[in-house]
């Protein structure tokens, strides 16, 4: 076995000994499984590329050197064929579909397997941490293995066989490669999208373009918004309005909805006058209600029809058609008057009334409710679709369960976020993670050190390690609790709606705050003067206990004061909470964290100036 970063840069040599330049590619013919090297690149005198047959001129190769069968002046040069790549430039450092995987990686290294003393074969793409220790440097690698080795850790190659491998970052037209996007199209469409989203922004569109329209639309209605909103962006608008008519009325409408004006009226003036009338209608209703997220595709019947009817119609639906789980009936007004499952249907004879098995006990959903009300209603009776109903009581869609738990799990990340958990697309560590982390649940320990910082610089030239060292010992404590008041806050605003009438009142959650702020300065004050006070009393010098005491009293004093201050401010958090989530605005908790740790710092270093000033801190 060899790896390409071996062949790489190692000198060519004619069958007289003669150099004929270095190795700088190889090529392959792409229709095979595992591919046989048919070309050598060569970087000749004065830096001249030329390429030559590797079946016709290479004898023998290792990882030192490449021998060719002929002297120099009988080499005839090559080109590369239609259904040939270079794998060097077109493989190497790009990013592929593991098709088997379901993921995306980017290729480190390449395997070669040698059939015979002069024949390679591709054999796969190397895309871990080996392969980027032997492109710097083999003894490297070795090095690394060893010190794992003797860890008792192995560092495994990570190889992706090449008839699972689907290059992303080339003009696929024209590649004839092993395995095309149609192994893409076997994929579950949340599989697509999942590997679509890790894709550079810029590999998106190219990937859609090699799906078909209901691939397409199925995989677009998994992504992200704001991701799928880009990717339309990038396709042309006829590809763009047949996707969207391909979709789900509801998956279509917010998906529409996150596009600018006149790109949405372009794309929805494409579409057909049936599918564009139930955008539309969908549109009208405001973001986040039961109407925006319903779809118009449903099954409608007169209540005295027969089981067979029902059949019938449910037997001559499109093969796209919204998957059906209950069969609505009306009466002779159009209102909505019972709901028939699949199950009943199926069970029941075939001329038996629709309204003789109807289910008239009906959990119905206004369109102007609030989408997570109708979500949880869904989740709470066991649903697999909810009926949307207007004034008059006719059906004007359904809410289907699949779309209650997107709303749903956005809510959930949506309270994650608010409540301090940082927010995460995927379980792979990326550079920093650890960082970020201790950054994110240790946010204290950071302002603590800039109010250290603070106050060295407050002291001055009259500055002793002893002073600041005590003057910052309260600091530690009215962060933590800074940190509290805003967790204090987000938990009433995730636990009670404002609307609800039972929920305690605004007045009743300030009171409670003064209250816990009073309650935990006075205590934590008490407590850190008690021990520092029997501290003191043991010490041997008067002058030293004289000196040290002020500069305590002011520490914890100030370390008080802003624990009452932070859950003064406590409503205020509420107040923004409440006001971005009306206007439909993220929040995240760790943000109001860092606001409040601020502000405690600020208090904090502002009130020990002070203290300073007067002389008593020094």
């Amino acid at each position: 076995m060899i790896y390409l970063s071996q062949l790489l840069g190692n000198p060519v040599y004619d069958c007289d000994g003669e150099k004929v330049g270095q190795v700088n590619d190889l090529g392959i013919a792409t229709g095979e499984i595992f591919p046989r090297i048919t070309s050598l690149a060569i970087t000749g005198p004065g830096k001249t590329p030329f390429m030559i047959s590797w079946r016709k001129y290479v004898d023998t190769f290792n990882e030192q050197e490449v021998r060719l069968k002929v002297v120099s002046t009988d080499i005839r040069f090559s080109y590369l064929q239609p259904d040939e790549v270079l794998i060097a430039r077109d493989l190497l450092d790009k990013q592929i579909v593991d098709t088997r995987g379901m993921s995306i990686v980017r290729v480190n290294d390449l395997k070669l397997s040698d059939t015979s003393s002069s024949q390679l074969r591709l054999l796969g793409a190397e895309v871990g941490v080996r392969g980027v220790l032997r492109r710097i440097s083999p003894k490297l690698e070795r090095v690394v293995l060893r010190i794992c080795k003797s860890l008792g850790k192995v560092l495994p190659e990570r190889i992706i066989a090449w008839n699972y491998m689907d290059l992303l970052d080339r003009d696929l037209s024209d590649v004839k490669l092993s395995v095309t996007h149609k192994t893409l199209d076997d994929m579950h469409p949340a599989d697509i999208a999942d590997i679509i989203e890790r894709l550079d922004p810029r590999l998106r569109g190219r990937v859609f373009a090699q799906l078909d329209d209901e691939h397409a639309a199925d995989a677009m209605a998994e992504i992200d918004d704001d991701k799928a909103a880009e990717i339309m962006g990038d396709l042309d608008e006829t590809s763009a309005s047949r996707m969207l008519s391909e979709m789900d009325p509801d998956d279509a409408a917010e998906l529409v909805s996150e596009l600018d004006y006149d790109k949405a009226e372009k794309l929805l003036n494409l579409m057909g006058i049936k599918e564009q009338k139930a955008i539309r209608q969908l549109l009208g209703y405001r973001e986040n209600t039961a109407g925006r997220i319903m779809t118009s595709e449903f099954v409608e019947l007169p209540e005295n029809d027969r089981v067979c009817d029902a059949v019938g119609t449910l037997k001559g639906l499109d093969e796209d058609f919204e998957t059906v789980h209950y069969v609505y009936l009306n009466n002779e007004d159009s209102q909505l008057s019972g709901i028939v499952s699949l199950n009943d249907l199926i069970v029941a004879e075939k001329t038996t009334r629709l309204s003789d098995i109807a289910t008239k006990e009906l959990i119905t959903a206004s369109p102007d409710d609030d989408q997570e009300d109708v979500a949880e209603n869904i989740s709470k009776y066991n649903l697999l679709a909810m009926p949307v109903v207007s004034e008059k009581g006719t059906l004007l869609g359904i809410v289907t369960v699949d779309d209650a738990l997107d709303v749903l799990e956005e809510e959930h990340e949506e309270d994650l976020q608010i409540a301090g958990a940082p927010h995460s697309e995927g379980t792979e560590e990326r550079p920093g993670h650890d960082f970020i982390m201790v950054l994110t649940h240790e946010t204290w320990f950071f302002f603590w050190l800039i109010g250290i910082a603070a106050l060295t610089m407050l002291y001055g030239t009259s500055m002793n390690i002893e002073s600041v060292i005590l003057s910052s010992l309260g600091l530690p404590i009215a962060l933590l609790v800074a940190e509290d008041s805003v967790n204090y806050a987000t938990n009433f605003f995730l636990e009670y709606d404002p609307d609800d009438e039972e929920a305690p009142s605004t007045a009743g959650f300030t009171f409670k705050g003064v209250v816990l702020g009073l309650l935990t300065a006075a205590l934590s004050g008490s407590i850190a003067m008690g021990f520092f006070n029997a501290l003191l009393s043991e010490s041997d010098s008067g002058l030293q206990s004289a000196s040290i005491a002020p500069v305590l009293l002011g520490t914890f004093g100030l370390a008080a004061g802003c624990i009452a201050l932070s859950f003064l401010l406590s409503p205020i958090y509420l107040l923004v909470l409440r006001h971005r989530d009306k206007r439909n605005l993220e929040t995240s908790g760790i943000s109001l964290t860092i606001i409040a740790m601020i502000v405690t710092v600020v208090l904090y270093v502002a009130g020990f100036a002070l203290f300073i000033a007067s002389g008593l801190g020094i």
